[in-house]
């Protein structure tokens, strides 16, 4: 099984704190998406022995394009790939461009997974990140989608300065309330070359405090679990049920194929990603050349690379597939340098009674907020 990720990059403004690739002019989205269609065409090789289970619309914000547009992709993708019966296929939209009009119409085509970039449901947040929509409009928003749409992901950010413990757990409860049944949320993080970057150093806005950000993720933790989710990714809480299978299948390391400029692929042993540059990635892709690079994996990369995303999820970290694909050297080297940390309670080794005890390497609860810095702890250089 596989997944392809479709990169939309326009969105309406930038938000201060953003560091991916679009652009906030439109003129060329047209043109862009029959780019979109005929990279599709050029790459329809590369997964002919997957089917492909998951379509993802990230960006940027894909909630800019037409129906037709989107419909128009998803069709290239069926008429060029092996699909599964009722795929996932999940649009990112914001606040402030879903309409009920819009709403109905997607609910005609065959997306049947939104994920809304909410943030925040406070004007004083939205305002600190330059957000497009407003928070009357957030809940709008919502109230509306939840008429058409079950499976509904919203993005929170915590760790925002100024916003106090009791604030984000009225965000939460908000999200609650309208019955959302998936929540990804992250830490505000400082990207270089961002606009938040600058105004930190310029002294405009307040630094980020990792030690606000923990008290959050605690609070986060812990009301998601009140309200029956499951914390099956650092970032990611979902019922059961409505896991985002797209974004597990990277962390299971599944193949995917990134479409667009900036777009990532990965097949298991190499990653290539397309230049990130809408006027580059048209030319080329209009004079039928892929504008990509491709990096093989080393053995090392691919052992960091299943360490990372492993200790982020419950499923936790094979320690027999550690064996069977980088050998029992390799397993018996990461069980001697975990061992610092499973001693201070970060690390633990629990057994899968489901794969005849197979034993598996996981963050403990004190451990979870540290899972990245652990994992790279755990490295092979």
């Amino acid at each position: 099984m596989a997944g392809i990720y479709l990169h939309i990059p326009f969105c309406k403004q930038a938000c201060y704190y953003c560091d991916f690739h679009f652009s906030t002019s439109l003129k060329k989205k047209a043109v862009l998406v029959t780019c979109l269609v005929k990279e599709l065409e050029l790459r329809k090789g590369e997964l002919q022995s997957e089917a492909i289970e998951t379509i993802y619309f990230g960006g940027g914000t894909p909630s800019l394009l037409s129906i037709e547009e989107i419909q128009l992709l998803i069709d290239t993708i069926h008429e060029n790939y092996k699909v599964v019966p009722n795929p996932e296929i999940t649009l990112e939209a914001n606040a402030d461009d879903v309409s009920k009009n819009q709403l109905i119409q997607l609910y005609k085509t065959p997306i049947n997974r939104l994920s809304i970039g909410i943030q925040s449901f406070f004007e004083e947040d939205l305002q600190l990140m330059n957000r497009a929509h407003n928070a009357q409009e957030a809940k709008e928003c919502l109230s509306m989608a939840i008429r058409y749409f079950d499976n509904i992901t919203i993005d929170l950010i915590y760790g925002i300065p100024n916003m106090s413990n009791e604030r984000w757990r009225e965000n939460l409860q908000i999200a609650f309330d309208f019955g959302i049944n998936h929540i990804s949320s992250y830490a505000l993080t400082v990207e270089p070359k961002t606009a938040l970057y600058s105004f930190i150093k310029q002294g405009k806005y307040p630094d980020v405090d990792e030690a606000v950000a923990k008290a959050h993720f605690d609070i986060l933790v812990a009301e998601t679990a009140k309200n029956g989710f499951v914390h099956y990714e650092i970032s990611n809480f979902g019922k059961p049920n409505y896991f985002s299978k797209h974004n597990t299948s990277y962390w299971l390391g599944k193949k995917y194929m990134g479409i667009g400029p900036s777009a990532h692929s990965f097949n298991k042993t190499h990653r290539s990603w397309n230049i990130p540059n809408n006027a580059k990635y048209i030319k080329a892709i209009q004079q039928g050349k892929l504008p990509s690079e491709e990096e093989k994996l080393t053995v090392n990369n691919q052992f960091n690379e299943y360490l990372m995303t492993g200790l982020r999820t419950i499923w936790g970290v094979s320690l027999e597939k550690i064996a069977q694909e980088f050998g029992e050297e390799l397993k018996i080297e990461l069980l001697h340098n975990a061992e610092k940390f499973i001693n201070q309670d970060l690390l633990t080794i629990e057994y899968d009674t489901l794969h005849s005890k197979e034993e598996i390497l996981k963050t403990t609860e004190k451990g979870k907020f540290l899972a990245d810095g652990l994992a790279s702890e755990l490295f092979i250089i």
